[in-house]
């Protein structure tokens, strides 16, 4: 799957030449990822290739004389392509030539050093565990060595992950994005402009059977656990009051596993929950409450006259979606860190057998593509075991399990393009669509 790698934005600078340069600003789910120049993508190009070949996805030409805007329009289209076509390949994404590169840009964007460094990771009970690492120590690195404090199997890694949490006023949370295995945890801490922000372990799938598969790891279980409690308490799963009454007795027992059994009976357990956001249904600007999980996105959505209306789209029934950015991104410091603002996420779904888009306008609209092309991938897999003669390409756990796709297969990459370019301020500058062609 595509990764949501964006250059929305891209400046013309002086060298030291007296020429001019233009510098790219990669975004990553949203957040500013580094700042790139077209000749060191392209020396990373020529390296890729010398260790995968001819598999890698067309590179921008260079260009000897001067690019018109137009031309400079289409090598940073060109090179957001390249960005996001390249990370399809989770053997390239797992190579160390591959990985090197962009810590080096995330580190030299930032102004960071390589260093000996404490970072502190918070567990769902509120507990935090201090690691040391160094400050160019990727996510998947870090991972390793809180499974290593806590004594998470190994095997199991794979079903958890790092992420940027926002700990907001009267105890609500809220996820701001998961962060990917080559990201750099203390410098995408450090550049957040969210404030009160911190890394959390929280566990990595939106389906709440494959619970039952880290029921044989001490850890795993606590962890799970500790989850189920904090959704609970933040009004993440809501069970009924008969519910709570038994999961309240059975949590005074410490009887983790009876606890997990009921808990999984629970509406929207193991969900991701969104911050409220609005959409147009039935008419714009309602406001809604999202619930993501179990194949499902999970709607409550408030009209005008302060009813509510429960809608539940399966994702059996969508058939793509499409991120875009609609606000600008140059202020007089340059690029903003995040495009968490003026961002809607449309999702074309088939209702009564006519495909219908619904519009929802939230600042956590990556977080929301990265849950559907979770709960996506987590399908395939499961269709994939209980059926033999599929293959798909999906990898697990960091490794690289293949399997067929057979021809009648839900196709999710049929995203509409939306695009538009405005000349901002006295740089060349220009932001669009964030196409979200995931698949």
């Amino acid at each position: 799957m595509k990764m949501h790698f964006c250059i929305p934005v891209s400046q013309q600078r002086p060298d030291a030449l007296g020429g001019r340069y233009v510098l790219y600003s990669v975004y990553l789910d949203g957040f500013l990822f580094c700042k790139v120049r077209y000749s060191q993508l392209h020396r990373w190009n020529e390296q890729l290739k010398r260790v995968f070949g001819n598999c890698l996805p067309p590179f921008p030409p260079k260009y000897y004389l001067a690019m018109t805007t137009s031309m400079a329009d289409e090598r940073r289209d060109q090179l957001e392509q390249y960005l996001q076509n390249v990370t399809m390949d989770p053997n390239m994404l797992r190579s160390d030539v591959f990985v090197d590169f962009l810590k080096l840009m995330q580190l030299d964007t930032f102004h960071i050093t390589t260093k000996k460094a404490s970072l502190d990771i918070f567990l769902p009970d509120g507990r935090s565990i201090k690691v040391e690492i160094q400050t160019s120590d990727t996510a998947e690195r870090v991972l390793e060595v809180v499974s290593h404090n806590i004594g998470l199997c190994q095997e199991l890694l794979g079903y958890f992950g790092l992420f940027l949490i926002h700990f907001c006023k009267e105890g609500r949370l809220s996820v701001v994005k998961k962060l990917v295995d080559f990201e750099l945890p203390y410098v995408s801490l450090r550049s957040s402009e969210v404030e009160n922000c911190k890394v959390g372990l929280r566990k990595w799938y939106l389906d709440p059977s494959l619970d039952a598969r880290l029921m044989d790891c001490r850890a795993a279980v606590d962890l799970i656990y500790m989850q189920a409690i904090q959704d609970i308490e933040k009004e993440w799963a809501k069970p009924t009051e008969l519910q709570r009454q038994k999961l309240e007795a059975l949590q005074k027992e410490d009887n983790q596993t009876k606890f997990l059994e009921l808990a999984r009976e629970v509406r929207h357990y193991g969900y991701v929950q969104l911050e409220p956001c609005t959409c147009d249904h039935p008419e714009p600007g309602c406001q809604t409450l999202l619930s993501i999980g179990n194949n499902e996105i999970s709607c409550c959505i408030t009209l005008p006259d302060n009813r509510t209306l429960d809608i539940i789209f399966q994702m059996d029934r969508v058939k793509c979606w499409q991120v875009t950015f609609l606000g600008t991104l140059l202020d007089t410091d340059g690029p903003q860190q995040t495009l968490n603002h003026n961002l809607e996420l449309r999702l074309q779904y088939c209702e009564d057998s006519h495909w219908r888009w619904f519009v929802i306008h939230t600042k956590q609209a990556f977080l929301l593509s990265s849950c559907l092309k979770k709960m996506i991938s987590e399908k395939m897999v499961k269709q994939a075991a209980e059926n033999p003669e599929m293959q798909i390409e999906v990898p697990e756990h960091g490794k690289s399990k293949k399997y067929h796709i057979q021809q009648n297969q839900k196709d999710y990459s049929s995203f509409l393009p939306r695009k538009s370019k405005i000349k901002i301020a006295e740089v060349d500058c220009a932001f669009g669509t964030i196409k979200e062609e995931d698949l």
